[in-house]
């Protein structure tokens, strides 16, 4: 399992951006803008970790990064969701899956895609998993099984 980021809501990304480049110095990495569903993503690293970042251009995932995730209309952050998500990428999204399941884990989303799931800590911090590599071929019980929760 391999660390890739901290997800962080923001309520105002100029804001946000102001504190954590200017203020704290990190560099932005990249970032997605998604006008379908109105939201834009912001990647930061630190500047020591700048050289991970182009590297992981060329090889896959990111280096590990800070995620602010600008929702462009206003929404209820209530269960303290300012706070969004650590995420890891897996070797075995379907294995961990099983043992999770198996050790009465709260699955959020399951990866019905073969590439990501939501699991919830006791604490109700949010687990982002991703599959390393190529999404896995559908699977059951995971095609079927149903969101629950928030993530």
């Amino acid at each position: 399992m391999r660390y890739l980021h901290t997800m962080l809501r923001v309520r105002n990304l100029d804001q946000a951006l102001d504190f954590y480049c200017n203020k704290l110095g990190l560099k932005e990495a990249r970032r997605r803008v998604d006008e379908k569903n109105r939201y834009t993503l912001v990647f930061l690293a630190g500047p020591e970790d700048e050289a991970r970042v182009e590297e992981s251009k060329r090889t896959g995932r990111d280096a590990p990064l800070v995620e602010l995730t600008y929702n462009w209309d206003s929404e209820d952050n209530g269960e303290a969701r300012y706070f969004g998500h650590l995420a890891y990428e897996v070797d075995d999204i379907y294995g961990l899956m099983r043992e999770a399941d198996e050790g009465r884990v709260t699955i959020n989303r399951p990866p019905r895609d073969g590439v990501m799931a939501f699991v919830r800590s006791p604490d109700k911090h949010s687990i982002e998993l991703l599959q390393k590599g190529a999404p896995l071929p559908p699977k059951e019980p995971w095609v079927s099984m149903p969101n629950t929760g928030k993530w």
